[in-house]
């Protein structure tokens, strides 16, 4: 089984100029069948609310709480726990009570059809948005064959990290890669390198593994 691994290639505190400069990667990659999926976390009801307002076809997940962990059926859990849409929340502030951070996400849409409603409401809270099942294109010439499996691009909001744990105030461009290690070498660093310098890019940081 093959990982992944990201490289960030931009950071800017300018949400515009990230997104449009993921939007440039990815651009460089994108084919037929590729697809863009968003996730963010909320760690208030109001923010809960306010964005199933916006984008209500969305899916809200809460966390379980400690009792129903590994002991209590799906069919026996909330719906909120078990993933409602934004008209199947709860209207009650106590049914919240111990479930956040609540995640929220879309998966597998067509490219262009979400991005700039979620970019408008996404405000302070983490997350991104990663556009998926791209194909990086081969140079022989520089040694690389092509890339179709772990060929993405992650837009990173208000965090610096793929496990969106470190807090920031800026957004980061992430271009991935196959994970390949051999001797303690990074054998696949240098496509990303060539990928982000292709766009006017350059790797800023170390690669990123979930």
């Amino acid at each position: 089984m093959s990982h992944d691994v990201a490289y960030p290639v931009f950071c800017s505190p300018d949400l515009a100029l990230a997104l449009s400069t993921a939007r440039r990667l990815m651009e460089f990659g994108r084919c037929d069948h590729s697809e863009v999926s968003v996730y963010a976390e909320f760690r208030s009801v109001a923010e809960v609310w306010r964005v199933a307002k916006e984008i209500p076809e969305g899916w809200f997940q809460g966390q379980a709480k400690c009792e129903e962990r590994g002991g209590v059926l799906r069919e026996g859990l909330p719906g909120l726990v078990v993933g409602v849409q934004g008209p199947g929340l709860p209207t009650d502030p106590a049914a919240y009570e111990g479930r956040m951070p609540v995640e929220w996400g879309l998966s597998e849409l067509p490219v262009g059809s979400i991005e700039d409603a979620f970019t408008a409401v996404i405000g302070s809270n983490v997350g991104w948005i990663n556009w998926e099942t791209l194909c990086w294109p081969e140079s022989p010439e520089a040694g690389f064959h092509g890339e179709s499996k772990h060929a993405e691009v992650t837009l990173l909001f208000n965090t610096h990290t793929r496990k969106l744990d470190v807090l920031a105030e800026d957004y980061t461009v992430l271009v991935h890669v196959r994970s390949a290690v051999f001797g303690g070498v990074h054998t696949r660093e240098p496509y990303a390198h060539w990928l982000a310098e292709e766009v006017g890019l350059t790797v800023v940081g170390p690669g990123q593994r979930l």
